[in-house]
């Protein structure tokens, strides 16, 4: 695993994204890019743990022939027909939260419910699931189908996949391209989220990897006036590197609106880890990605940097444990302290 991975997925090596993954927070397609993932972390899995050939022990089989392979130097859920499984979730999910993983692969699509009831065999009326495929992605149920042409081949190249609800408001994002902008749509909530891969065989899988779901945060303002410091997963980096990637553009333009409305506030960023690797390598690497934190702030979104400090804390304050992968994906994260 990455030393030091702050915030969000960047503990894992993400898909390129194409052209559109070059590009600096707030330019071109990420300009208008929302996605903002969840705080609170209820479940998070990249499979390094597992035995290659096995089923993932955290996810309950349902069926199929799906197992952990070795591909691009990463660990994938892998499924030659229709690999059914249920991620269990330690609480209903509640009317904000957020999904992300990576898909690749051929294959019929996969499909993603979260009512509890909807699963391979039996799709609930009236209720919507995500669907994904080779071409195609987006949210429908037997009435309505709100899915979109992509233009991505997962075939080729692997794809990050972000689902967002809020309330009846539902977002699905295939790497910078929103495909699912559903205002009434029905996902219910349940302790469980049903998952599909349907691959065509064993030579041409379908593949996922880096599940990560978590609970909708609060508005940064409000965290810091009632706390003094909040934490974001929602700053991305590139795998061992500083590059603050495009997809953090949400996060980096909401403390830049925050730091307009408050010209008085003034922030320290610190960056945090996980206790993965060596603790000298993960305190300087922090300090590298909180410096470049605020160097985006200013160069992208006109913030004064005499308004920020930057901090790298390393793996010296966790916020959970770093035995679960949800622990040190929480600890992966950039904070916001008021000075």
């Amino acid at each position: 695993a990455e030393a030091g991975g702050a915030a969000g997925a960047a503990g894992a090596a993400a898909p390129d994204g194409g052209a559109a993954a070059s590009l600096k927070p707030g330019q071109g397609a990420w300009a208008n890019y929302d996605f903002v993932p969840g705080t609170r972390v209820l479940f998070a899995d990249d499979f390094t743990r597992e035995t290659v050939g096995n089923f993932p022990r955290r996810l309950e089989f349902k069926s199929g022939t799906s197992e952990v392979v070795e591909w691009q130097g990463r660990r994938w859920l892998s499924s030659g027909d229709a690999g059914a499984f249920v991620i269990p979730l330690p609480e209903v999910l509640p009317e904000r939260f957020t999904m992300e993983f990576d898909l690749a692969g051929k294959g019929n699509g996969m499909e993603v419910m979260f009512d509890g009831a909807s699963d391979q065999y039996r799709k609930v009326e009236g209720v919507d699931r995500v669907e994904l495929g080779t071409w195609y992605a987006g949210i429908k149920n037997r009435e309505r189908n709100a899915t979109t042409a992509t233009g991505f081949k997962t075939d080729e190249a692997p794809v990050k996949v972000r689902i967002m609800a809020d309330g009846d408001y539902a977002k699905v994002f295939v790497n910078e391209k929103r495909v699912a902008n559903v205002p009434n749509a029905k996902l219910g909530r349940s302790k469980k989220i049903h998952v599909v891969l349907n691959g065509w065989d064993a030579e041409s899988p379908r593949m996922i990897a880096d599940l990560r779901i978590a609970a909708g945060g609060r508005k940064l303002y409000d965290a810091i006036a009632e706390t003094g410091r909040v934490a974001t997963q929602g700053i991305y980096f590139d795998t061992n590197s500083d590059k603050v990637r495009p997809e953090s553009s949400p996060t980096l333009k909401e403390i830049a609106a925050m730091l307009a409305e408050h010209p008085a506030l003034k922030l320290a960023i610190e960056g945090h880890t996980d206790d993965t690797g060596d603790a000298a390598a993960n305190t300087a690497l922090s300090q590298r990605r909180a410096e470049a934190v605020k160097a985006a702030l200013a160069a992208a979104y006109g913030v004064d940097a005499a308004r920020l400090t930057a901090k790298g804390i390393g793996a010296a304050k966790p916020v959970a444990p770093n035995a679960t992968p949800e622990g040190r994906q929480a600890n992966r994260r950039v904070e916001l302290v008021r000075q």
